[in-house]
C-alpha cells in the first residue's frame, strides 16, 4: 500500500480544521495532504494538486484515537444479560485454575482475531489504536509471537497502533464456596514484563513509524507493587505509554483498599506509577462518586500527575456504571481520552452513549455538548499519547483523515455536522479512511479484507470459544445454563 504522489485535495460540505488550539468548522472546506502530512486546511487552496476528491454532503475530520481499542472477538458481550460475572465464566473457578488453564484459541485464531478487529476499527474511523483483549481465555498473559503477528496485521492494513502484550502477576478466582480470592505469582509477572520490554524494543517504529510500543500491565488488582514500580520505571526510561485498567469496579476498589489500605489512585501514587504517560481505563469508581462513599482525592491525584482517564462509556453503561461525571472530570482538569473496549468498536456510538449518561448523571442537558466528546475522541487521545501531530487536521499534523458520508437519508435532517453525528450518526457512516497519507479504506472497502468471509470465520471461532466456557465457569454448568435465552426456544417437531 503506497502513498499517493503529489498533493491530494479533499473537499466536502464540512471540514473539521484546527486553529488556535481547538477544532473549527469550514463550510465547503478543503484539506490537502502530501506524503504523510497535512499541508493545508481551509478554503480555496492556492497551489497545484495531483488529485482532487470531492465527497459532497459529507464531514471530513481527523481520525479517532482509541486508547482502549477492541482487538478481540469480544467476550464481554456474553455478560450482557448473564450475571453475576463470577458465576458466568468471567472469573476462573479454583477447579479450573488447579487443573491447569489452557489456551482456548490456537495461534492462528489469535492472529485472525487481531486482523479482523483491526479492520473493524478502521471501518469505524479509528486511525490510532491501543489494542485491548481479554485474558480470561488465556493461560496467563499475551505473547511475543501473537503480537508480532498483530504488528504485521496493522502494517498490512495500514492502522496506526501502539502495541504491548498484556502481562500480570496474579488473578482473581472463585473458591468452592463461591468466595472471590486472589492468586499471585511474582516471578511470572516479572518475566512477563521482561518479555514485553523485549517485544517493545523489537517492534518500535516499524512500518514507517505507524507501529509503536507501549506497556500493558493488565489490571491494577492483578499486579503486585514490585511489578507496578518496575513497569512505571521502564515506561519512564523509554518514554512510552503505559496503560493500566483502574477504578473500573467495586470489587477492584475494595480489594486494593483491603490489601494496601489505600484507594487505587492513592496506591498508584505511592508507587510512583502515575505520570503523563499513564492511561487509566475506566476511572468510574472513584471517591466522591455514588459508587464509592469513601472520602478522598482520587481524581485530583490523577489530574496532578498528568495521567489520563480512558473513558469507555458503552461498556461501562452496560455494566450499570458511568463517570460521575464526564463534565465534572473535565472541569477538574483531568485529561480524558476515549476507548471502545467492547463490541461494536464504534467510537460514534460511545460518544453518543457518553453524552446521554453524562446528562443523566448531572441531571442537565447543559452538562456536556457534542464537541466536548468529539474533542475527547480526537485531541484528548492524542494529548494522552503526547502526540500533537494526531487527532487534528492542521498543517504539519499526520494525514490521518476520516470521511463521514451524510448523503443518505438515515441521518434525518442535518444540523451542525458534529451535532448530527451525535444525534443520528454511526461508525457505519464512515466511507473513506486515510492513515499516514495512505487511503486504507475507499468507499467502505479495505483492500485485501473480505468482510463477509471474515465475519463467518469470526462467528465460527466465537462459537467454539462459547462451547468451552463450562471448563472455566464456577460449578462447570452446561453452556445453556451459563448463557440465558431471551425467550423460550421450543423444540422442533419431528417431520
Amino acid at each position: 500500500m503506497s502513498a499517493p504522489q503529489g498533493p491530494i485535495l479533499l473537499t466536502a460540505r464540512w471540514v473539521v480544521g484546527h486553529e488556535n488550539g481547538r477544532h473549527c468548522l469550514y463550510e465547503n472546506g478543503e484539506v490537502v495532504f502530501e506524503g504523510d502530512r497535512i499541508v493545508y486546511v481551509g478554503h480555496r487552496y492556492p497551489g497545484q494538486v495531483a488529485q482532487r476528491r470531492d465527497y459532497g454532503r459529507a464531514l471530513i475530520g481527523p481520525g479517532f484515537v482509541d486508547l482502549d481499542a477492541l482487538s478481540d472477538l469480544d467476550t464481554t458481550i456474553l455478560g450482557f444479560d448473564n450475571s453475576p460475572a463470577w458465576k458466568k465464566g468471567r472469573i476462573w473457578p479454583e477447579t479450573y485454575m488447579k487443573q491447569g488453564p489452557y489456551e482456548m484459541y490456537t495461534a492462528a485464531e489469535l492472529a485472525f482475531q487481531k486482523r479482523y478487529a483491526f479492520a473493524q476499527l478502521i471501518r469505524n474511523g479509528i486511525t490510532t489504536a491501543l489494542p485491548i483483549a481479554s485474558l480470561f481465555y488465556r493461560v496467563w498473559g499475551e505473547t511475543r509471537d501473537e503480537f508480532l503477528s498483530a504488528a504485521n496485521a496493522a502494517g498490512e492494513l495500514g492502522l496506526r497502533v501502539y502495541l504491548g502484550p498484556a502481562y500480570r502477576s496474579g488473578h482473581t478466582y472463585v473458591d468452592a464456596g463461591g468466595k472471590i480470592r486472589c492468586h499471585y505469582d511474582e516471578a511470572r509477572g516479572m518475566a512477563g514484563l521482561a518479555d514485553a520490554l523485549a517485544f517493545c524494543d523489537e517492534i518500535e517504529g516499524r512500518h514507517n513509524g505507524r507501529v509503536r510500543a507501549m506497556l500493558s500491565p493488565d489490571r491494577i488488582e492483578t499486579c503486585t507493587p514490585a511489578l507496578l514500580r518496575a513497569s512505571a520505571a521502564a515506561a519512564r526510561e523509554r518514554n512510552m505509554p503505559i496503560r493500566l485498567h483502574c477504578c473500573q469496579s467495586r470489587l477492584e476498589y475494595d480489594l486494593v483498599l483491603e490489601q494496601h489500605g489505600m484507594s487505587p489512585p492513592e496506591w498508584l501514587q505511592s508507587l510512583d506509577f502515575l505520570s503523563e504517560r499513564a492511561l487509566l481505563p475506566h476511572g468510574t469508581y472513584v471517591s466522591g462518586s455514588r459508587h464509592i462513599d469513601r472520602p478522598g482525592r482520587d481524581l485530583e491525584i490523577i489530574r496532578d500527575a498528568g495521567a489520563s482517564i480512558v473513558h469507555c462509556p458503552l461498556v461501562s453503561g452496560r455494566h450499570g456504571a458511568t463517570l460521575e461525571s464526564f463534565a465534572r472530570y473535565r472541569k477538574l482538569g483531568v485529561n480524558i481520552g476515549m476507548g471502545t473496549d467492547t463490541w461494536p468498536p464504534d467510537m460514534v456510538l460511545n460518544m453518543q452513549v457518553g453524552m446521554m449518561l453524562c446528562r443523566v448523571a448531572d441531571g442537565s442537558t447543559e452538562a456536556v455538548r457534542s464537541e466536548d466528546y468529539y474533542d475527547a475522541a480526537t485531541v484528548g487521545g492524542a494529548d494522552a499519547l503526547g502526540r500533537p501531530d494526531l487527532g487534528r487536521l492542521a498543517v504539519g499534523a499526520k494525514a490521518d483523515i476520516v470521511v463521514f458520508d451524510f448523503s443518505h437519508d438515515r441521518n434525518g435532517q442535518l444540523i451542525d455536522p458534529i451535532q448530527t453525528l451525535m444525534v443520528s450518526g454511526s461508525g457505519r457512516d464512515v466511507s473513506q479512511v486515510v492513515i499516514d497519507g495512505r487511503f486504507v479504506m475507499v468507499d467502505g472497502r479495505i483492500p485485501g479484507f473480505d468482510a463477509r468471509l471474515a465475519q463467518e470465520q469470526a462467528q465460527t471461532q466465537f462459537d467454539g470459544l462459547v462451547a468451552r466456557y463450562p471448563d472455566r465457569t464456577w460449578g462447570h454448568p452446561p453452556a445453556e445454563q451459563i448463557f440465558s435465552s431471551s425467550y423460550p426456544r421450543p423444540a422442533r417437531s419431528p417431520s
